[in-house]
């Protein structure tokens, strides 16, 4: 490709690439100012949008020596986890709509396959980097046309299983499969230097290799016992210098640890990965979370995720003090559970302080693991605990759940184990879309036998449900919670163990009538007494109940209610096969409906909602109050006069 001619000294080159081909028309001596404008370039976009900085910030020089070096978008880059894709975003023509991210209509915070050629796999759970670089490496090996898989995956990532089966899997994809190994956090190697610069260079070079075949050529003539005298010689001793034994016993050729921020080291270590015809390559490369701006480098989190910041002096934008986050009410209150209960401890996977468990850790370190990013290891360890007397909490998003179904199943409900799962996250998130979202886990979990399920509906009853799972010992037994802060009820000084599979009517109708019930799961509550309020008001009697649980249900209370009602209508924010499809189940089974009786259940549609504010997100999926109140009126329709369409758009507004 021809590179571009000598610009003046204060040309800005990031103006000059919209492309990975721009970016490899600059020549090497360039790329250190583009990697300097670049990073600039995304700290000005997070500081008005917010999102993750730090890794992102870590990975720019990465970022620039990989689409220079290989041939992207031929070259399939993987990111993992996806949040450190932003200075890729940039420099993949999406620069102009970089400040759109994580925002309704704008960019993802995750690579995403539908935004450009250049994300051809959606990465935003963690491990999964390695497999899909392998099933591109070996798909075009297999359609004999060119084309590598690179994973970029961060150490963090390594912490889950999953990344060691697709490594144990490599060998077939040969030099196709390409693996970096962002090492930026707790360094598993030491300091790097001129000496291992050297040597990454060294030993990822085709002179090396090319000896280094012909001397397995020549030692295989040998005997056996001198071949493996000399292999296990060469292993040691390049083990010894760079640390790399796991990964050659995995079957890959090992490449480090060499300078992350580094252009002069990366370079010629990547175009000689490049040009090898060796097996799977994993080059360790160290970085620096929030490399390059002062105030996340001295930040204890690095920035990780951050909201609209001023640039100059880093300060974060300050919300209105308000209700408590949901994660620290849980975790408040779990470490003062365990203040008289010792056989309480806490599990997360990775995740303290986004579950809370951080809370419980100051308190209790002891009795805090953190297992890394392996929720079925969390699950199984969680179910030997609870076989063995103890009351463990697994506090694990509801998105991250999924990742360990069988556990839950095999581990825990088949045996019967009194598990305590704090499902964080339920329902949709906002900024970080639908792979963030908890959708699934009311459906997924109430139908597996021995299982309680519950869901909170504000912060008070989260205190409640963490007590009663705290108390509850006859089987498994989880609750939900969504992101965010409480709505701002006080807290009870004293929990209350709530009775299994009882809801609660949160209001009698006023008006003495039997027209509408609402049966609300979750944090939907307090949408479902705005509807009741503009319900009220249109002359429709309407008692609304928290349900509390999904499972079992309070078939009384459901029962009472649905003699008693023209029209019932349940909400939840979950989707289908949860507490709706539960109740339509038990109605049916019991003739509930056999007199006319209108039921209709609200959910999350069948279609996965991307990221936007969360009240504009909930409208799209039709669970605020005008819709709720839209669907009974359009249940009455046919039987309430004075009510049309024109009102029933009314009701929207």
């Amino acid at each position: 490709m021809t590179q571009l001619p000598h610009t003046p000294p204060n040309t800005p080159l990031l103006d000059l690439v919209n492309t990975p081909d721009d970016l490899r028309r600059l020549r090497p001596e360039q790329l250190r100012q583009l990697a300097d404008e670049l990073r600039s370039e995304m700290i000005d976009a997070v500081s008005t949008s917010g999102g993750h900085l730090g890794s992102g910030l870590g990975v720019v020089e990465l970022t620039v020596a990989i689409h220079y070096v290989f041939n992207t978008p031929q070259d399939k880059l993987v990111w993992d986890v996806g949040h450190q894709c932003y200075p890729h975003k940039i420099i993949t023509g999406r620069r102009d709509r970089i400040r759109t991210l994580r925002q309704g209509g704008g960019l993802s915070g995750f690579t995403k396959r539908s935004e450009s050629e250049y994300d051809p796999f959606g990465a935003a759970h963690s491990s999964t980097s390695i497999s899909a670089a392998l099933g591109f490496a070996i798909a075009n090996k297999l359609k004999g046309q060119p084309g590598r898989g690179i994973a970029v995956i961060g150490d963090g990532s390594m912490s889950a299983g999953m990344a060691y089966e697709a490594m144990n899997n490599a060998a077939q994809a040969g030099s196709r499969l390409v693996v970096i190994l962002n090492d930026n956090d707790m360094s598993i190697a030491p300091p790097v230097g001129g000496l291992s610069a050297y040597l990454a260079r060294m030993v990822s070079s085709s002179e090396y290799l090319g000896l280094r075949s012909l001397a397995s050529r020549v030692i295989q003539k040998m005997s056996r016992r001198m071949h493996d005298t000399i292999g296990k010689a060469e292993e040691f001793t390049r083990g010894l210098v760079t640390g790399g034994t796991l990964f050659e016993e995995l079957g890959f050729y090992y490449v480090g640890p060499i300078d992350g921020h580094n252009l002069d080291h990366l370079l010629p270590v990547l175009e000689n990965v490049r040009d090898t015809s060796e097996g799977p390559v994993l080059i360790h490369v160290v970085t620096e979370k929030g490399k390059g701006y002062a105030p996340a480098e001295n930040s204890a989190d690095k920035y990780h995720g951050v909201p609209k910041f001023n640039v100059i002096t880093g300060e974060k934008s300050k919300s209105t003090p308000g209700a408590p986050a949901y994660q620290d009410v849980f975790g408040l209150t779990l470490a003062k559970l365990a203040e008289t209960d010792s056989r309480i401890c806490a599990i997360t996977a990775a995740m303290p302080s986004g579950t809370g468990v951080d809370k419980f850790a100051k308190a209790h370190p002891t009795r805090t693991f953190d297992v890394g990013i392996a929720e079925q290891h969390a699950v199984t360890f969680a179910a030997g605990l609870a076989a063995e007397g103890m009351r463990p909490f697994a506090a694990i998003y509801s998105t991250f759940l999924q990742r360990a179904y069988d556990q839950v199943v095999h581990d825990v409900c088949i045996q019967n184990l009194p598990v305590r799962f704090a499902i964080d996250r339920a329902g949709l998130v906002g900024a970080d879309g639908a792979t963030h979202a908890g959708s699934f886990d009311v459906t997924y979990l109430a139908t597996l036998p021995n299982m309680v399920v519950m869901a909170a509906a504000d912060e008070a009853e989260l205190v409640h449900m963490t007590y009663t799972a705290a108390e509850y010992d006859d089987g498994p037994i989880a609750f939900r919670y969504p992101r965010g802060n409480g709505t701002g009820v006080p807290l009870p000084e004293v929990p209350v163990k709530l009775e299994i599979g009882k809801g609660r009517v949160v209001r009698a109708n006023k008006l003495g009538g039997t027209k509408v019930a609402i049966l609300s799961l979750g944090a939907r509550l307090a949408e479902a007494l705005k509807a009741a309020d503009v319900l009220e008001a249109k002359g429709l009697s309407t008692t609304v109940a928290d349900m509390r649980f999904a499972k079992p249900l309070d078939e009384d209370l459901i029962a009472r209610l649905m003699r008693t009602h023209e029209v019932v209508v349940t909400v939840e924010e979950g989707s289908i096969g949860g507490l709706g499809a539960h109740v339509l189940t038990f109605a049916s089974d019991e003739g509930l409906t056999d007199n006319g009786l209108k039921v209709r259940t609200l959910r999350l549609p069948d279609s996965f909602i991307d990221h936007d504010d969360p009240m504009k997100q909930y409208d799209a999926a039709g669970l605020n109050a005008p819709q709720i109140v839209e669907t009974v009126l359009k249940a009455l329709k046919h039987n309430f006069t004075g009510i049309g369409a024109e009102n029933a758009e009314g009701a929207r507004a």
